[in-house]
């Protein structure tokens, strides 16, 4: 029996859940039919859930079908918890995408495209709630092939009824839209006018092809074609005879005990066996639901739980499987705690816990300030982080007022010289910073001859540039965007150790990033959201004027088909701001709208750009980088017997290895433009 790991994901009340129950149902697996707002759905099951009615939580659910054992990853919806979706991506066979008919792509959706193609994962659209009136499946398929891909292709007829035959049958109108996503297989068809069940495998494995299937989850429309398509398209991952896991998730059971959730890529996992650090593997789980059964082994291609393992994290590979790629969503808020009553000490043991769930919450604690901090993607995550620390911790807390997670990185290249020489002490490292594309990080990477620094000192530099965040100078938040290059340096054979080039190598960052703000070549980012605002005819020219002030930027408005709660003729604009403007303006919204389902705003963290009102942000930070011990630019040198500081400004002259670029080679590093 073919085994398919599966994840639900959708844009908020697209009926993600929903077709999850129905899928559960038509298997057989629920003798009856749950429903979100009935709050008895099978896999909305955290009280959280039923209270808000929205997924906030990833679970799991198995079904058998045909020749298929299904495992269905049911994921958070709303975009606060994007993080949790991203999460499951990289352990999934397969990605069913759910679109509303009554809405169609939205940002949100959009954004949950790029993730898919990121991970690489074949994906099956689900046109959900085509019982609706007006809804038009031609258009629908029309947008979609236009925002999202042209290779979505109806595999099932709006209306027909659900397939019952062993082998599905796709729309003959479907077939030459199937082949002309690839060139060769396009010649083939034209030549011998058929197109083999095994070359349309082969394109939704690679992407070419995604199934489109409309229905009505509700209903049960559409949902047999759906699970058909399921059983007959789709394709498991290649897996090894060698052990490998890759972590998904953490969670912590009702009685505390530590949850690691992992998809087995290769191998058999058995109690008992030592997976990670010296840990043995205590109990495995395998979840359906609430309620779970022990197994005596885990293999190759099925999804279970661990207990006994701590220090794991989502994404990380376990024995041969590879850790994932960085996340892409990443929270652009952070709150400070107000503990109320609370012990500060027992707030902190509580989040930490959490952070150990969701690493994106980066919680921090400031001995100076005695002040807890947590980043969050948005309101709505933070309203149900307070609410966890009441019900599972018994806290009660709130939070201060949110402010913006600004990073920086740099807009031209420049060569950084650390020297670090107490007494007995000696290492000098020569760092080349250039500009990298937007959004691509911090890369690490070395250009510096073996013969001048050994391997083992080579592998040190770039060890400790990875050991920490690193920090801009203007007002020490993240560096992003920057190729850090180790092009020289020097070591003593009698007085190196490790420890001297981990000052020297963070000396040498942070004395190239001094002599870039003096130039005037450091930059400071902010988060930008991409916003999609309705409001009333009436109301557009206010909207654009905020939009206006609020620095941001928009396409010409759109007349809307669809229409306010009371009959009102809604126009949508969409454009981006900055977050720091927009992140309270929905309330505004509500207000000059009046409410009533007349006026609604969406956004979308669309990455950072270069701060709309960078001075004012530095002159308000009051941030000293030489005051930073932390993370010091100056150097320290030895004479007479005795080390001593150093000014970064001082640095370049007293150098002991010569420069490895000219001023008029840096200046051939150009930031990109993109």
């Amino acid at each position: 029996m073919k085994r398919i790991v599966a994840g639900i994901i959708a844009h908020v009340d697209a009926g993600k859940t929903t077709l999850s129950e129905a899928l559960l149902y038509r298997s057989g697996a629920l003798r009856q039919l749950g429903r979100v707002d009935n709050g008895d759905a099978f896999l909305d099951t955290d009280a959280l859930e039923k209270q808000r009615g929205i997924t906030i939580f990833s679970h799991q659910a198995n079904l058998q079908y045909k020749d298929i054992n299904l495992t269905l990853l049911d994921t958070p919806g709303h975009v606060d918890f994007a993080t949790q979706t991203e999460q499951v991506l990289s352990v999934l066979d397969v990605a069913i995408l759910v679109v509303s008919a009554t809405d169609g792509v939205q940002g949100y959706t959009r954004t949950l495209w790029r993730l898919l193609a990121r991970y690489d994962v074949p994906t099956i659209l689900f046109v959900n709630k085509m019982d609706a009136p007006g809804t038009d499946s031609d258009q629908l398929i029309q947008q979609i092939q236009q925002t999202l891909s042209p290779g979505c292709v109806a595999f099932n007829t709006p209306g027909a009824g659900d397939t019952l035959e062993d082998q599905p049958v796709i729309p003959t109108a479907a077939v030459e839209d199937i082949a002309m996503q690839n060139d060769e297989v396009l010649t083939d068809y034209l030549e011998t006018g058929t197109l083999s069940d095994a070359t349309i495998r082969q394109m939704i494995q690679r992407r070419e092809v995604f199934p489109c299937y409309f229905g009505a989850a509700l209903k049960l429309d559409g949902v047999d074609a759906l699970m058909a398509g399921l059983d007959y398209w789709t394709t498991p991952q290649l897996t090894r005879p060698e052990f490998g896991a890759r972590v998904f998730k953490i969670t912590h059971d009702d009685q505390g005990e530590r949850l690691t959730w992992i998809r087995m890529t290769g191998g058999t996992l058995r109690p008992k066996d030592i997976v990670y650090d010296d840990q043995k593997v205590n109990q495995l789980r395998v979840y359906n639901g609430t309620k779970y059964a022990t197994t005596s082994a885990l293999t190759a291609g099925s999804v279970g739980a661990i207990t006994g393992l701590t220090g794991t994290r989502p994404g990380q590979g376990l024995g041969q499987a590879a850790t994932s790629l960085q996340p892409v969503m990443q929270p652009v808020l952070t709150y400070a705690l107000d503990p109320q009553r609370e012990e500060l000490h027992t707030c902190l043991a509580a989040l930490r816990q959490l952070e150990d769930e969701d690493p994106q919450l980066h919680v921090t604690w400031s001995e100076p300030l005695q002040e807890l901090r947590v980043q969050v993607m948005g309101t709505i995550q933070l309203e149900v982080l307070q609410q966890i620390l009441q019900d599972r911790f018994q806290l009660t807390v709130k939070f201060g007022t949110g402010s913006i997670l600004y990073q920086e990185t740099i807009t031209q290249a420049v060569e950084g010289v650390g020297h670090f020489e107490p007494l007995r002490h000696y290492a000098e490292v020569h760092l080349l910073l250039t500009p990298a594309p937007r959004g691509s990080g911090l890369q690490f990477t070395t250009d510096c001859s073996l013969e001048v620094l050994g391997r083992n000192w080579q592998h040190q530099v770039v060890s400790n540039l990875q050991a920490k965040t690193q920090v801009g100078v203007l007002i020490g938040a993240p560096l992003t965007d920057v190729k850090v290059t180790l092009v020289s340096g020097r070591a003593s054979n009698v007085h190196s150790v490790g420890g001297d080039f981990r000052e020297a190598t963070w000396r040498a960052l942070r004395q190239g990033l001094m002599m870039l703000k003096q130039r005037g070549d450091c930059q400071l980012l902010e988060p930008w959201y991409r916003f999609r605002l309705e409001v009333g005819q009436e109301q557009v020219g206010r909207a654009m004027t905020d939009v206006q002030r609020m620095n941001g930027q928009f396409d010409a408005p759109v007349a809307n088909t669809s229409v306010a709660t009371d009959g009102t003729d809604l126009t949508t604009i969409t454009g981006t701001a900055p977050v720091a403007a927009m992140q309270d303006y929905s309330q505004t919204v509500r207000a000059y709208t009046h409410g009533h389902g007349q006026g609604q705003l969406e956004c979308i963290v669309d990455g950072y750009r270069p701060c709309h009102n960078e001075m004012a942000v530095v002159d308000k930070a009051k941030y000293v980088p030489t005051a930073d011990l932390e993370n010091t630019p100056d150097s320290v040198f030895c004479a007479h017997g005795a080390g001593y500081p150093v000014a970064w400004n001082q640095v370049p002259e007293m150098a002991h290895v010569p420069y490895v670029y000219s001023n008029t080679e840096l200046a051939h590093f150009k930031a990109p433009s993109k």
